[in-house]
């Protein structure tokens, strides 16, 4: 039931339900041929996920000649392993909360029934809806030569696919990530899964282990826990979300014990066994500076213990092609060692995002196809944890904070300051900005929907906008998006110190 390995295309085929054999339709036809190649195309791209797609579409859009070489998946880890299927599970799963509530809110229901095998239908049949927009047959009446095959570069202006030769005069690796597995002894030997694997499983695991705290790991506990599953979470960090800022955590964390989560943070996981049919881990973990050793028991294990890039078998030498095992070498114009090749999303980029591919191959369109000098650097790249509450944040963190001497402060205003958030019996969380002079240069938010939120800080960040403006912005009321006006009227009565404020009294006085 839990595999550790990904199924390849063709097994997939005689194992799916219609749902899947309709998204394996679009994203890798049975029947597709390989087109002739062009003579020479202007750019051909290496991964058919996000960074990919953007580069090629977008390249042809431009009237370029351009092939796009695919090994597996179009759409890439994003539609069939990571994004689409992750939030329809989520879903799911914020259902199940918004009932477990209910009562609360002065709505009885009858006792909750989580029809497992249900929810996993509907996430294959929102992905197989979704895949059109991914899909060869779109790619391929966009003007884009698409072939499925194991690409790699033969020379610094070649790459061979399925004994095809494409010359290129521009080249694009977007060849994307995949989990990262920890060295734990023992591991291999346990039928895991991981978020390639996950969505693959039809019953619901009874105890669920999840290695990893951070965002996927934290989504998946909080899902499986609400479905029913017993759900232990393990991390070497001594916080959930450890790039978050603290306060984030610690409200985050509230809310998964809520669900029913036991959370074993601090520890190391020295080994793992199959034992009776169950997973096995053994953990230790500091006890009053002792260390203590311990074991967890469950019936499934997910690792979610980070990404590592997809470089092997790429012929990178061949090409002159500088890598190591974070990824490939790229200058902040995303140029490789290779002139002629750029690199784009999480082959080479530190925010392993679907729009953060997006908007890094946009930027390898000017820069590779039109001389164009724009910088990776400049961009202002959110991220947001699906959980609920969601936990989203862009620029400047707690840790720059620390490190400014006072160059940067904080302003936060608790959702319990927030009416709608109150009337929705959603205070428990909250927006935090931090600043320069009122120039915004960070902002961490935990609400319900702070993936919605984050967006006007980005834009604010994006434009040096500053914290005045917000407050001079007309928000509707009533919603929680007031919270960054209200940290904007927060700013600007910083500004009536005593004097003014006694220069605003005789002001007053003479004009009585």
């Amino acid at each position: 039931m839990y595999r550790a390995e990904a199924v390849t295309e063709p097994e997939r085929a005689d194992l799916t339900d219609p749902a899947d054999d309709r998204r394996l339709r679009h994203v890798h036809p049975p029947d597709w041929r390989n087109p002739q190649p062009a003579p020479k195309y202007d750019l051909v791209v290496l991964g058919g996920g996000t960074a990919g797609l953007v580069g090629a579409m977008g390249a042809a859009g431009l009237g370029a000649r351009v092939a796009l070489v695919e090994r597996r998946l179009l759409g890439g880890d994003c539609l069939n392993t990571g994004c689409v299927p992750s939030k329809a599970l989520i879903r799911s799963a914020r259902a199940v909360g918004e009932l477990r509530k209910a009562s609360s809110l002065g709505v009885e229901t009858s006792q909750i029934r989580v029809d497992f095998p249900a929810v996993m239908q509907r996430l294959r049949l929102r992905r197989a809806e979704i895949a059109v927009h991914d899909s060869a047959a779109r790619l391929q009446a966009a003007g884009v030569d698409v072939f499925f095959g194991d690409g790699r570069f033969a020379d610094p202006t070649t790459v061979v696919v399925d004994g095809a030769s494409l010359r290129f005069r521009r080249a694009l690796v977007a060849t994307g990530g995949r989990p990262a597995v920890p060295p734990i002894p023992g591991l291999d030997a346990v039928p895991y899964v991981t978020n390639e694997t996950l969505f693959d499983i039809s019953e619901l695991p009874r105890r669920l282990l999840v290695i990893g705290a951070g965002p996927i790991g934290c989504e998946m506990a909080q899902a499986f826990a609400r479905f029913g599953s017993t759900v232990t979470v393990l991390d070497r960090a001594t916080q959930v979300l450890p790039r978050e800022d603290p306060m984030a955590a610690f409200v985050l964390r509230r809310h998964l014990e809520r669900d029913g989560l036991r959370l074993e943070l601090g520890v190391s996981v020295e080994s793992a066994e199959m034992h009776d049919g169950e997973v096995r881990l053994h953990i230790t973990k500091d006890v009053s500076r002792r260390p203590e050793r311990t074991m967890l028991a469950g019936d499934a294990l997910l690792v979610a213990a980070g990404r590592a890039p997809n470089i092997e078998g790429l012929g990178l030498e061949a090409a002159g092609i500088r890598a190591t095992a974070q990824g490939i070498d790229v200058s902040d114009r995303l140029q490789t060692s290779n002139r002629r090749v750029y690199a784009s999303g999480d082959v080479c980029s530190a925010y392993k995002f679907t729009h953060a591919a997006d908007a890094m191959s946009r930027i390898v369109l000017q820069n590779a196809l039109f001389f164009g000098r724009r910088k990776a650097s400049a961009l202002v790249i959110p991220w947001v944890t699906y959980t609920d509450p969601e936990v989203a944040h862009v620029g400047a963190t707690h840790v720059d904070i620390a490190k400014s001497n006072g160059r940067l402060e904080t302003i936060t205003v608790d959702l319990s300051e927030i009416d709608r958030a109150v009337v929705d019996d959603e205070s428990d969380g909250f927006v935090r900005v931090h600043h320069e002079r009122g120039r915004l240069r960070g902002c961490t938010i935990v609400a319900s929907h702070a993936g919605e939120m984050i967006a006007e800080a980005v834009y604010a960040i994006t434009h040096r906008g500053t914290l005045g403006e917000l407050s001079g912005t007309v928000h509707a009321y009533p919603t929680q998006s007031e919270a960054l006006r209200k940290a904007g009227d927060v700013y600007r009565r910083q500004g009536l110190t005593a004097a003014v404020r006694r220069w605003l009294t005789r002001y007053f006085e003479w004009t009585r």
